[in-house]
């Protein structure tokens, strides 16, 4: 299935790119996009997200790898979006996270901010660019390799 891309994306759209629900989709709303190059997108941190139960109770942040995560999810929205296809049943696994980085912790009430960009695509493997940001201070940054994979 085509699509026709209309920005924002809500999460109805966003569910027709990626195969994740929740409690593991972290990815809201997607404000920018330029075809094989970049995107932007949001994920509003809730303190009604599952992981605050324990990470930390009296000190709510989110953990770091969810972090990285959101941002791998919205370079699976770049690749589909930039390729014009809804979700087919092909699942992007993590290969690798390089340079990561961690410069501000992500609390209850934030706004985290995903710009990725495409390093380069080699077969069924891309390596994106990450950096997320809250009130436009960078929170974490890292480079990301994902293979897709037919199921």
């Amino acid at each position: 299935m085509t699509l026709d891309v209309t920005l924002p994306i809500d999460i109805a759209g966003i569910h027709k790119l990626l195969p994740h629900r929740y409690p593991f989709l972290l990815v809201d709303r997607v404000v920018e996009f330029e075809a094989g190059k970049r995107v932007l997108c949001y994920k509003n941190v809730s303190v009604n997200e599952h992981f605050f139960q324990g990470h930390f109770p009296d000190h709510p942040v989110m953990p770091g790898v969810l972090v990285i995560e959101a941002l791998a999810q919205a370079g699976g929205i770049l690749s589909h979006l930039s390729r014009g296809i809804c979700y087919d049943g092909t699942l992007s696994y993590l290969v690798k996270v390089d340079a990561a980085k961690f410069s501000r912790m992500v609390e209850p009430g934030d706004r985290l901010d995903l710009e990725v960009t495409i390093r380069r695509e080699i077969r069924n493997m891309t390596m994106y660019s990450g950096v997320a940001r809250v009130d436009g201070e960078q929170a974490a940054c890292a480079d990301i390799v994902c293979a897709e994979v037919k199921r």
